[in-house]
């Protein structure tokens, strides 16, 4: 099966293209749309440009398109992106939000092709612990909602910032993995990656509660012998 992948560099679609891989199945390219605006309905906007080390590391062929990120536009935006592929299906990481996972699902049925969603409906504080044991090194980019501080900007997640994430979803009621937007990440080091991204400057922003941190330069680098 070959199939292409809505990427966003973040730790849903990486681990969703990587569960594909791991069943035989090749991926032939990534697919990222770069929203103009940073409140945009359906992708990442903070690094989405150091996808292209991610896409170097995976050795896969990256396309981009820009989007204006209004609701209902980057739809238009993504079906253009996904229409000229040639491929079996398309991946995507979607876990909980119906508003990703039905419009993408629409597109990829107009267009004749099966959509794979490996992580659909999967309990979010296990996948969190899945990708940390398969050996993902993924930081928080963002975060958008009560709860967080700036001391989560930059975070590498463990097992003991999962359970950090689970206290606030107790008190906050929020989404573990940020499928209701309280967090995006970005994915430094994977199975899947022939190096590591190194990130060499970066920069916090916060505002009342909310704030990104965003990288101002990487770089790939030979991985850590264990």
């Amino acid at each position: 099966m070959r199939v292409s992948a809505l990427f966003s560099g973040g730790k849903d679609s990486t681990y969703a293209l990587y569960l594909l891989q791991q069943q035989g199945w090749e991926v032939v390219s990534l697919l990222t749309v770069v929203p103009k605006a940073s409140d945009s309905y359906m992708f990442h906007y903070p690094n989405i440009h150091w996808t292209q080390l991610q896409a170097e590391a995976m050795g896969i062929p990256i396309k981009y398109r820009e989007s204006s990120g209004l609701k209902e536009e980057e739809l238009k935006d993504v079906e253009e992106l996904m229409k000229g592929e040639d491929c079996d299906g398309f991946v995507c990481g979607a876990i909980a939000s119906d508003y990703q996972w039905s419009r993408l699902n629409e597109i990829a049925q107009r267009l004749g092709k099966p959509l794979h969603a490996p992580l659909w409906r999967k309990d979010q504080v296990t996948l969190l612990e899945d990708m940390v044991h398969a050996g993902f090194k993924f930081m928080i980019a963002g975060v958008y909602a009560e709860g967080f501080d700036e001391g989560w900007l930059g975070k590498i997640i463990t097992s003991h910032s999962i359970r950090e994430l689970e206290k606030l979803r107790d008190k906050y009621r929020i989404s573990v993995s940020g499928e209701g937007g309280e967090i995006e990440t970005f994915v430094l080091d994977a199975p899947n990656f022939s190096k590591s991204i190194h990130i060499e400057e970066a920069h916090a922003n916060w505002s009342r509660n909310s704030g990104n941190f965003t990288i101002q330069k990487a770089s790939l680098e030979d991985k850590q012998k264990v």
